[in-house]
């Protein structure tokens, strides 16, 4: 079988990215030195709210503090959606999402409302 171009127009796009190597590397470079707490600690009040109060509590310590279990808040961007993004906590709040007509981005951050350490850990396409 070769190369269809029509069969292109047919297949919806998705997408998938990590950013854990990122995050490794951020936290070697603190590790080293090369990164102050200030640098990398540096949540939005917005962030750090939807932290506390619309996020997926996990297992996981705080790299930084190792105080406090990280949060996931997870923001999905798209048509009809607010300019700044939905913030979803639940895999009902991406089914409603989802069975709209377009195409939509989910972005997963970590945080820790605690010392305000954020970063992206994975984008996917809806």
């Amino acid at each position: 079988m070769g190369f269809i171009p029509s069969q292109l127009v047919e297949t919806k796009q998705t997408g998938n990215i990590s950013y854990l190597l990122e995050r490794n590397r951020v936290l070697r470079q603190y590790e080293r030195g090369e990164l102050s707490r200030s640098d990398i600690c540096d949540a939005h009040s917005e962030l750090i709210r939807a932290a506390r109060h619309y996020s997926e509590k996990t297992a996981d310590l705080c790299p930084i503090c190792e105080k406090e279990s990280l949060r996931i808040v997870s923001y999905v961007f798209g048509p009809r959606l607010p300019s700044h993004g939905r913030c979803v906590n639940s895999a009902g709040d991406l089914d409603r999402i989802r069975r709209r007509k377009g195409t939509f981005t989910c972005y997963m951050v970590e945080v820790c409302a605690q010392c305000s350490w954020n970063h992206l850990l994975r984008s996917y396409t809806l």
